[in-house]
């Protein structure tokens, strides 16, 4: 990884109050290192990691993506109530699915209007709105 990477990374990772360690920094290198927004399971990442030589477990990947949802630097996407990809643009947004490829992609967020929510029933109110939008190709 290129220096401008890993500063990046430890840029991303020590803003957000947590330790820059090692791991999180490579880690963090690998998601925003380039300056664009990043789609990403923990498979996907802990493969990259790999290819790029960094020494780390899957468990440290999870743990890892889940300690930077906690800090507010990604969001967890959740498609089929099982499958989580992990997002870099924290902003309000929705989301297209390719079911065919397997792949989590930002859908024009200007083009989504959501006119009316229902009311949250008593003793509850609405945390957030996650819009996933699935794709497969026409036959």
């Amino acid at each position: 990884m290129d220096a401008q990477a890993i500063e990046r990374g430890t840029t991303w990772v020590g803003g957000s109050g947590l330790r820059p360690t090692r791991q999180r920094v490579a880690l963090a290198a690998l998601l925003v290192g380039d300056g664009k927004n990043r789609h990403v399971t923990a498979e996907s990442l802990f493969e990259a990691a790999k290819g790029v030589g960094e020494s780390v477990s899957l468990a440290t990947v999870y743990n890892t993506l889940r300690a930077f949802c906690d800090a507010g630097l990604m969001q967890e996407v959740t498609v089929d109530g099982s499958k989580s990809y992990f997002d870099t643009n924290v902003h309000d947004h929705p989301h297209f699915y390719w079911e065919d490829e397997h792949r989590l992609t930002d859908a024009p967020a200007d083009q989504l209007v959501i006119t009316q929510l229902p009311d949250a029933p008593d003793g509850a109110e609405i945390a957030s709105v996650d819009v996933v939008i699935r794709l497969r190709k026409k036959s």
